[in-house]
């Protein structure tokens, strides 16, 4: 079995996932006209039969070789649940009309189904980035139900250039709603592409100042905790817990405030 990531076997970033048949086709299609082997998908280069013809054998290996790349392209290029109901066909012709036959929708059906996509799709937990890429996808498969005349006709152009800003920015999260007022108000009203990169920039913003509100402090300020426990005077002697001698009498038991030979002489001084 042929690896997936080799390169040669690589053919176009667009994945086929059973909704996007038109756009994916689209390129699928110029993408084999690039290597010239369009004409096996439609038909026209068959597999030789007449044996008599000179270099038949190799002819027919030749064939065999781009066709099974053909598939093996297509095949690279579509969902898994896509791809494993492809194994019951032999050329690159039946393959296409499978697929053709199973997801080509009328445009009128095609255009409502992206059209719904389109309003239901919300920012939500998506990045700018990644919602404007999944809005993008939507836009460029609409695009390819507007008929040829419309998109060469400008004010139909720069109308669907203003539906698509209006779009893009009402299904924002609320935290872009200061930003996408202030754009909807400019005259003339910018593109899409041409704003993206602000809101890229106020998207980093947001998220700084949502960091920096996250951070608590742990621990009390050392400052805080010396005005609350100022530290005790080394020089300054620690005061007796209990009396033990009176510096009065010299006696046991008592401080001298309370000596009772001082407050005796005392009152005898008064008394006289």
């Amino acid at each position: 079995m042929v690896s997936r990531k080799d390169n040669s076997l690589q053919s176009i970033s667009v994945q086929l996932d059973g909704k996007n048949y038109t756009y994916w086709s689209y390129f699928m299609k110029n993408f084999l006209r690039e290597k010239s082997m369009w004409s096996y998908v439609t038909g026209v280069r068959i597999k030789p039969t007449d044996e008599t013809t000179t270099n038949y054998a190799n002819l027919v290996d030749s064939w065999e070789t781009d066709n099974s790349k053909i598939i093996t392209w297509i095949n690279n290029s579509v969902t898994h649940f896509i791809g494993i109901q492809l194994d019951k066909y032999e050329t690159a012709k039946e393959v296409w009309v499978h697929l053709a036959r199973l997801y080509t929708q009328s445009n009128f059906a095609k255009q409502y189904q992206l059209e719904t996509y389109i309003c239901a799709l919300q920012q939500n937990d998506m990045s700018v980035q990644e919602f404007y890429s999944a809005m993008s996808n939507l836009w460029d498969q609409l695009a390819f139900t507007e008929s040829a005349e419309l998109r060469i006709f400008e004010p139909y152009m720069a109308r669907r250039e203003e539906q698509r800003l209006v779009q893009f920015l009402m299904a924002l999260r609320n935290d872009f709603e200061g930003l996408h007022g202030k754009i909807l108000h400019r005259s003339p009203l910018p593109y899409v592409d041409s704003v993206v990169n602000e809101l890229l920039a106020e998207e980093i913003r947001l998220k700084s100042k949502a960091d920096k509100g996250s951070v608590t402090p742990t621990t009390p300020s050392i400052f805080v905790a010396q005005r609350e426990s100022p530290p005790r005077n080394q020089n300054r002697p620690a005061p007796k817990v209990s009396p033990e001698e009176c510096d009065f009498c010299k006696e046991n038991g008592h401080w001298k405030a309370h000596c009772p030979r001082l407050l005796g002489k005392g009152k005898q001084q008064q008394q006289q």
